[in-house]
């Protein structure tokens, strides 16, 4: 495998090609691209954006999994649509593409650990969890598992741009992206780079309290404000399963109603509550398929209603 290419050239305050301090803000001396921003001769439409839109074009549906607080399962909430989607139909090709750079898990999650990316004359092929369930992670370029990335924003933003741009997916319906907590760079630049692409819409990841909602509303802003449809929030971990008796009781007590009551509040759809099952968490440490190894659990009836809600936000 080829060595990762990503830019490293840029600043770390750059104001970008488009603004009209490009190559005159301090934050350019000592660019080597500054005498071209300066000139204006880049302000032209980027060329990325079409790149992505081309590479894209036989995904049909292309959906942001969010969440604006870490902790709150999005990851493993991500690998149970992605499994459930692909275990319901074996002509459904879905793909998860993890661009969560600093904390990549999705290897693990789906029990692809060890596998290794391969390069074709088409570009990256991805990583095979099933016949129709693929998978795309910066944890397949690391040396170790434990190996830290430690990269500014615009290395974070080159290697989105690479995944998006040189996997060869091919016709895939679900393309899961799993993103880091926040609305920061990585957001910025798959929605940037998915603009002209038909992005779907983004699916928010929540528990039920406040201090979860807190963030979460401000995940709703940024979608809004980059105009990213909202394709509904899944309340995570809504209650707990336990795994003899299958008896669900309330673990984070939704104080001020839950998820449910802010997207009444704030007018986007709620998708459905997730109870947390140890036994989900198990197969997911273990990189095993939850759908086979424990089929009885509450949390699989859960995520089903979740996708059928979601497939009519996007009207599959």
């Amino acid at each position: 495998m080829s060595e990762v290419q990503v830019p490293n050239n840029a600043p770390e305050h750059c104001p970008g090609t488009q603004s009209d301090d490009a190559g005159k803000a301090s934050a350019c001396a000592g660019c080597p691209n500054q005498g071209i921003c300066a000139s204006g001769a880049v302000k032209g439409p980027n060329p990325d954006i079409q790149l992505v839109k081309e590479r894209l074009e036989q995904v049909q549906n292309k959906i942001l999994i969010l969440s604006g607080k870490g902790g709150v399962g999005k990851s493993t909430v991500t690998a149970m649509l992605s499994r459930s989607l692909a275990a319901a139909d074996a002509n459904r090709n879905v793909a998860v593409l993890d661009i969560d750079i600093c904390g990549p898990s999705q290897p693990r999650l789906l029990g692809v650990l060890n596998e290794q990316v391969h390069q074709s004359g088409s570009g990256w092929s991805p990583v095979y969890v099933e016949d129709n369930l693929s998978v795309m992670s910066i944890g397949f370029l690391l040396g170790s598992q434990d190996a830290a990335v430690i990269w500014r924003g615009p290395k974070k933003n080159g290697m989105i741009k690479q995944f998006l741009c040189e996997v060869d997916w091919g016709n895939l319906d679900f393309l899961l992206m799993d993103t880091p907590p926040g609305t920061s760079d990585e957001h910025l630049s798959a929605s940037t780079y998915l603009s002209e692409a038909n992005l779907s819409g983004a699916v928010i990841v929540t528990t039920p309290q406040e201090v979860a909602l807190l963030d979460v509303r401000k995940e709703i802003d940024f979608c809004k404000k980059v105009n990213i449809k909202i394709l509904g929030v899944i309340e995570n971990m809504s209650g707990f399963v336990c795994p003899s008796c299958k008896v669900e009781s309330e673990i984070f007590k939704a104080n001020t109603g839950g998820a449910r009551k802010m997207c009444e509040d704030l007018n986007v759809p709620f998708l459905g509550q997730l109870p947390l099952d140890p036994r989900i968490a198990r197969c997911c440490d273990e990189g095993k398929d939850f759908i086979t190894e424990i089929p009885d659990s509450p949390a699989i009836k859960a995520i089903n209603l979740i996708i059928e809600n979601i497939l009519k936000s996007i009207k599959v």
